[in-house]
């Protein structure tokens, strides 16, 4: 009985103290919020209460500034109704550069496959008239690098030596001329705080990107952020302000990173800097949050393996982002090794990531390989990802001591016991 007893009183010593730190919001407090995907967050988190009344939803929910899938089941769950919020005229500029860029696309695809096939030359024009349509830098830089593969001329090397953009294009190009990598910027900051501003907070990062969007001067505004734990609204404003030409590469929170292996800590920040630019209070349209952009439902699970309670907006606590994000780097590296494919994995899921790479048409020997198959994913986000992720990584090798080049990683891609435990 005594046994009992004890045992009943330590679970509700840990349900009462687990219920203790889950947050709870007001209507009033959502209402006040402006309007942001942050505040779309915040609307799915009051949504999903018990004690809110089928009137608050009716009335938030118009307040919403973009619904997802979270916003509109949970809101379907709470009233019976379908959510509909006001719509919103899209700017014509956008859409025309919208189709533009569609239209490059399909030009850069149909070089893809005539190279295929074996028609070099045909390819090499297609990849030509999609980099003149492109208006990123990134987009013609890949357009660039396809046009020396269908054609071998060193002039496009040197066109993508002279890109102000990092990616696996110009990396790949100063690795063929044997050039040095182009240059980065990592700020050491003396001010550890900036004033006035919470780093957790989503909604002050919110009304950052409304001064932003307005019209404010992003260096101006970017100075008052100039301090190590804001590093990464700093450097993603002094990015913005110079039309991303200065390629910033901060290296925040030394002190939650130093414990783990250089490996380890390159691929943390590879992904971070993809992920978030560093701002610990993002979150994404479709709710993925912090730093590491977890989604909700993969924050419970490791939570629960871990055997710890999470609000999710513990995920804005960057150190808390690192840890989660180190937990889960664990599992995914048990069975891949190559950071491409644990930035597939990472983005698209271990599953995805498996079932593309056992197709005996992707990362095998070939002319263009292993080149066409990082080009021919379907999943577009994970393909171009996994891209970024991936150059971001072999920087922050070179910064933290261990002399990379990208030419050795992309050869072992079709050697499956240096990437991964899925393929013989």
């Amino acid at each position: 009985m005594m046994f009992r007893f004890f045992a009943s009183l330590l679970f509700l010593l840990l349900f009462l103290g687990s219920t203790a730190q889950a947050k709870i919001f007001t209507y009033s407090q959502v209402h006040k919020m402006p309007k942001s995907v942050e505040k779309d967050y915040y609307i799915w988190r009051l949504l999903s209460q018990k004690n809110t009344t089928k009137q608050e939803a009716r009335n938030i929910i118009l307040e919403a500034n973009h619904l997802n899938k979270k916003l509109r089941t949970s809101y379907r769950k709470k009233t019976g109704l379908v959510a509909k919020i006001p719509k919103v005229k899209s700017r014509t500029r956008s859409k025309v550069d919208w189709k533009k860029r569609s239209k490059a696309h399909k030009h850069f695809k149909h070089g893809l496959a005539l190279l295929n096939q074996g028609k070099d030359k045909q390819a090499s024009g297609y990849f030509d008239v999609a980099r003149r349509a492109y208006d990123k830098q990134y987009d013609k830089d890949k357009s660039l690098f396809w046009l020396y593969m269908s054609t071998k001329k060193k002039i496009y090397l040197d066109a993508l030596r002279k890109s102000c953009h990092i990616n696996i294009y110009t990396l790949m190009a100063a690795d063929n001329m044997k050039k040095r990598y182009p240059k980065t910027i990592t700020e050491s900051i003396w001010k550890s705080k900036a004033s006035g501003y919470n780093v957790q907070n989503p909604i002050h990062w919110a009304k950052i990107k409304a001064k932003m969007n307005n019209g404010a001067n992003l260096n101006t505004l970017a100075n008052k952020y100039k301090s190590q734990e804001s590093i990464g609204v700093y450097t993603y404003l002094k990015a913005k302000a110079c039309n991303y030409k200065d390629s910033y590469f901060p290296m925040p929170y030394r002190d939650a990173m130093k414990r783990m292996p250089k490996k380890r800590q390159a691929l943390i920040y590879a992904i971070a800097r993809q992920e978030s630019r560093f701002v610990p209070a993002s979150v994404s349209r479709s709710f993925a949050l912090g730093m590491m952009q977890f989604m909700p439902f993969l924050i419970k699970h490791i939570a629960k393996q871990k055997g710890e309670y999470m609000d999710l907006d513990m995920m804005f606590n960057p150190y808390k982002a690192i840890e989660y994000a180190d937990y889960h780097l664990d599992y995914l590296t048990k069975y891949l090794h190559h950071p491409l494919f644990i930035a597939y994995a990472y983005n698209g899921g271990i599953g995805f990531t498996r079932k593309y790479i056992r197709s005996k048409k992707h990362f095998r020997t070939g002319p263009y390989e292993p080149y066409m198959s990082m080009e021919m994913m379907k999943n577009v986000e994970a393909r171009e990802y996994g891209k970024k992720v991936l150059a971001n990584y072999v920087i922050y090798m070179n910064k933290l001591g261990v002399k990379t080049r990208i030419f050795p990683l992309l050869r072992t891609l079709a050697t499956p016991s240096a990437t991964d435990k899925f393929r013989k």
